[in-house]
């Protein structure tokens, strides 16, 4: 595999004897997702590092056999990388771009992913999926990620929101009875993949505890 050498120690840790799919993953990367625009050309030699095993190691966070909904999936991250490590989910890739959707499909179908799905739409028209977990990579600043994911969330579920160091940042930014509005509890920072990533990756986890209309920020989504 040139473009993107050789898996690196940690993803055997991660992905275990599911390995090879995810190189097969990261060469489509490497290749069409670079043709398609989907992922920069520089991005290539730090694939395993920066895009494949930060986003697997969500799993860490994920109780067995939930249904994740992934917002905004992009080129598939981190809802494919998550669905490689983890079989025993099912996952939806939620994406409103068709192009993107077409090149989801295509590696889902390449890769024999049978349990992600694909579906071009925004959030704001799919709140009925009910989801387990509701993850997005890099896809808004948090309030207004959350008026889009939390309906997505039955109650009892989470939202795990893949954040740079600046999240503690973003949390402290939505003033405290912004959350009770919301029908959520207060969030949490969290850090996943200590050992397989360097820095680990950095999740913004947020249950829904009950139906209700949110408004984080000064949007509405029922």
């Amino acid at each position: 595999m040139t473009e993107v050498g050789a898996p690196p120690p940690g993803a055997e840790r991660v992905f275990g004897d599911r390995t090879a799919l995810a190189a097969a993953y990261a060469e489509l990367l490497a290749t069409a997702g670079v043709e398609r625009g989907l992922i920069g050309p520089r991005e290539t030699a730090r694939l395993w590092d920066r895009h494949l095993l930060n986003s697997a190691v969500l799993a860490e966070a994920v109780p067995e056999g939930s249904h994740v909904v992934d917002v905004g999936s992009g080129a598939g991250l981190p809802g494919i990388p998550l669905a490689i490590a983890r079989p025993d989910l099912r996952v939806t890739l939620l994406e409103p771009l068709e192009r993107r959707t077409v090149f989801l499909t295509e590696v889902c179908a390449d890769l024999g992913l049978d349990t992600v799905s694909v579906v071009r739409g925004r959030a704001e028209d799919h709140a009925h999926e009910m989801a387990d977990v509701v993850t997005s990579r890099a896809v808004a600043p948090l309030p207004r990620l959350l008026t889009w994911s939390l309906p997505l969330a039955r109650v009892g579920g989470q939202v795990l929101a893949l954040k740079g160091s600046r999240a503690s940042e973003e949390v402290r930014a939505v003033p405290r009875a912004a959350w009770g509005r919301s029908g959520a509890a207060e969030p949490e920072v969290l850090e996943v993949g200590a050992g397989v990533v360097d820095p680990p990756t950095t999740l913004v986890r947020v249950v829904r505890l009950r139906a209700a209309r949110v408004r984080l920020s000064g949007r509405s989504s029922a």
